[in-house]
């Protein structure tokens, strides 16, 4: 007779790491379940990953992918913004370093990685790049990239032809939800520009590189449900982890 735990590897499930916030003033770690409901529908396993920086080989030798989550802003400390802008928020000097130790740790062993929203940002500072700490003083509110009251804002963005992205979701401009202040400035070396908004905001990056590791600025798992292009780009990456579990089990 198979076992339960027998089945789910026979349908290779592969394990996905969402990082989560750092812990707040009760001692707990959060994550929007959104996430979570991405991965089960794209056919994955969730597992939250608290910020214990000191475990990192240990879970990665257990993960088959990793999403960088969204969150609060990054220390302008990192990337040699203003430290004292009045629009900053969130800041976690705990999950800053645990999410670039993370990241540092990961990239070599060529797992699938999808990084989205802040995580985005911290794949850019991770490979030398740097952020703007606040968008409307750059771009103006041509397009609103966060909305004055809680709540994702829509707009479209434009995928640039042979990048991997493209590959996945095609060329054809693509409506997508986001809810951020900051973005990329300067691309760090070794990214690729994937997807840009109208106003020319830099909306997905990507590493030509490795396996499978596309950065967007969006937030896919709010819209994946009834959004085919969305649910697309979770499946593939899902392909990508479901690979990197069969070629990791056979070396193991």
């Amino acid at each position: 007779m198979k076992t339960t735990s027998t089945l789910m590897q026979q349908k290779q499930y592969p394990l996905i790491g969402l990082t989560t916030y750092a812990a707040d003033a009760q001692g707990r770690y959060t994550l929007p379940h959104e996430y979570e409901l991405a991965v089960t529908r794209a056919g994955g396993l969730a597992v939250l990953l608290p910020t214990v920086e000191n475990l990192i080989p240990q879970i990665l030798e257990r993960l088959d992918g990793l999403v960088l989550t969204g969150g609060g802003d990054i220390s302008p400390a990192l990337y040699g913004g203003n430290a004292a802008h009045p629009e900053l928020y969130g800041q976690s000097e705990v999950r800053d370093r645990y999410d670039l130790a993370l990241i540092h740790a990961a990239l070599p062993r060529q797992i699938p990685l999808l990084a989205i929203c802040r995580g985005m940002q911290m794949l850019n500072i991770a490979y030398g790049g740097n952020l703007h700490v606040h968008l409307p003083e750059v771009f103006g509110e041509t397009i609103a990239h966060r909305s004055h009251i809680p709540g994702p804002l829509q707009h479209p963005v434009t995928i640039r032809p042979k990048s991997r992205l493209s590959d996945i979701v095609g060329l054809d401009p693509m409506e997508i939800v986001s809810w951020h202040h900051q973005a990329i400035d300067r691309v760090g070396e070794g990214l690729q520009i994937a997807a840009t908004a109208p106003d020319g905001l830099i909306e997905a990056l990507e590493i030509p590189e490795h396996c499978w590791c596309i950065a967007v600025q969006w937030h896919p798992e709010l819209v994946s449900k009834g959004y085919l292009r969305q649910e697309t780009l979770w499946r593939d990456f899902m392909g990508a982890a479901r690979k990197y579990h069969t070629t990791s089990s056979k070396m193991a």
